[in-house]
């Protein structure tokens, strides 16, 4: 029995697990083939930002290199002979490596194992967009921490999309003690230069989140005319609670407005208000048209923003200026942004825009595809009134661009429930319409002053946050 258990055991690793021992990523043969020739590359603006130069020294014959690497790092992500691969290195890893089966020109090539080139990732990045994103958040100094990301409201299409701190992924491209060294001070340093914050990770968005709250109400019923006065007093004391709430500017200035001045000067009331009669249902359920409470594939993995269900009356009077248990990513503003601009229709948001092979042959062609339709084309087109007035006339004034119409809000939120000792973060959302009402982008930008020199006056989105979403509109509408 002993020796029959033996020769089942030994058949059982030869002809079952041998495949599964083969393919595992440790198996230093699979690293040498991986890296035995020059990969294809991510395109930007119809130039590789990626690149494969020799090695030498090494079984691993080419390693990866990246123009403007840090700009770029939250779309291509990294591809280290040692650390492995991430964003669109890591979800289009057999594309770029040529083990993709699309991409073996004919059956000779399957019967000799000839292995293919790899392919190219062509994205919807706009150069100059990424460029105007990143150059916005580190020129607000080194230890600024944020996350910009533009889309085109019309398609979806990720337009920019940069984080920071962020790091160089030549860096820790090998698989050295060097490599090693650098890619560990990476990975412990507290800024969290290796975490995407533009999809990856999620803030309250404060008073950014007024305009779904202003869409919510409209949709159902809650407000009728944005002009009429709210009768709303200010400050406004939470229902079943001792706590009121006030506004930055002084409330004289906030009390009983309409939702249109509310919006214009981010009167906490009027929203507070809006949200407790639309109730926690309807809130969610608009929220979850905007694309809230899941996470969306783009195709790298975007966490889900979070509007909770069964919140009581205080928490939900809370949401409505973006507060409470909320969260939100950068790109789940910008998609709100969008939908927004759209006329309430929001598109699926989407990084690449095509896949060729070696020979330059098209694979796969992205389709702009609708999320949902959040609200109706009226509603809108109201929210859209109030931004642009916004813009015009009241705190959102920075992001103004001359001969163009602009849709802003800035924010300001707390870091979240019961936490005080916190510098704010700072949000600003916005879009620009052409001459024919369409909008080509729209925007979210994120800070976190925490660690900046700035006083704590200075901290707004409207101060901090609006001039780089002005730069990102800009490099879109001047292309």
């Amino acid at each position: 029995m002993t020796a029959l258990a033996i020769l089942i055991r030994a058949t059982w690793i030869q002809f079952v697990t041998a495949h599964e021992l083969a393919e595992r990523p440790e198996n230093r043969r699979n690293l040498i083939e991986a890296f035995s020739r020059p990969r294809g590359d991510i395109i930007v603006g119809g130039r590789p930002i990626t690149g494969s130069e020799p090695n030498p020294g090494s079984d691993l014959r080419y390693k990866r290199v990246y123009t403007d690497g840090a700009m770029y790092a939250p779309i291509t992500g990294y591809l280290s002979q040692a650390q492995g691969a991430t964003m669109l290195e890591g979800v289009h890893r057999d594309i770029l490596s040529g083990r993709d089966p699309r991409l073996r020109n004919n059956a000779f090539d399957a019967l000799t194992g000839k292995k293919p080139a790899g392919g190219d990732i062509v994205t919807t990045i706009n150069p100059k967009a990424q460029k105007a994103a990143y150059e916005g958040l580190t020129g607000l100094g080194p230890k600024a921490k944020g996350a910009v990301v533009a889309l085109d409201p019309r398609s979806g299409k990720i337009l920019a999309m940069a984080s920071t701190p962020s790091y160089d992924p030549s860096a820790f491209a090998g698989d050295s003690a060097k490599d090693g060294k650098r890619f560990t001070r990476l990975d412990k340093d507290e800024d969290k230069p290796l975490s995407n914050r533009a999809i990856r990770e999620r803030y309250p968005p404060g008073s950014t989140f007024k305009i779904l709250t202003a869409a919510a109400a409209l949709e159902h019923g809650t407000v009728a005319d944005t002009e009429a006065p709210s009768g709303v007093p200010s400050p406004y004391r939470l229902p079943q609670s001792n706590r009121t709430v006030g506004n930055v500017v002084p409330d004289a200035q906030c009390d009983k407005v309409s939702m249109k001045t509310a919006l214009q000067w981010s009167c906490n009331n009027v929203f507070l208000d809006a949200a407790l009669r639309t109730g926690n249902d309807r809130m969610r359920e608009t929220a979850e048209k905007f694309g809230f409470n899941q996470e969306h594939f783009v195709p790298v993995r975007s966490a889900a923003g979070t509007y909770p269900d069964r919140l009581d009356k205080p928490q939900t009077a809370l949401t409505g200026i973006g507060q409470g248990s909320l969260s939100s990513t950068p790109l789940q503003m910008a998609m709100v942004t969008a939908g927004i601009a759209n006329n309430g229709k929001v598109m699926k948001p989407y990084l690449v825009e095509r896949i060729i092979g070696p020979d330059l042959n098209e694979l796969e062609k992205a389709e702009p595809e609708p999320h949902a339709q959040a609200v109706s084309e009226n509603t809108a087109q109201k929210v859209q009134d109030m931004m642009e007035h916004t813009v015009l006339e009241g705190t959102a004034g920075q992001a103004q661009i001359p001969g163009m119409t602009v849709g802003g809000k800035p924010g300001t939120a707390e870091h979240g429930v019961d936490v005080r000792d916190e510098r704010p973060y700072a949000w600003f959302v916005s879009y620009a319409k052409q001459s024919d009402g369409s909008s080509p982008v729209a925007v979210a930008v994120f800070v976190d002053p925490k660690d900046m020199d700035i006083s704590a006056s200075e901290i707004g989105g409207g101060r901090l946050a609006a001039p780089v979403a002005k730069a990102v509109m800009k490099a879109v509408l001047n292309r």
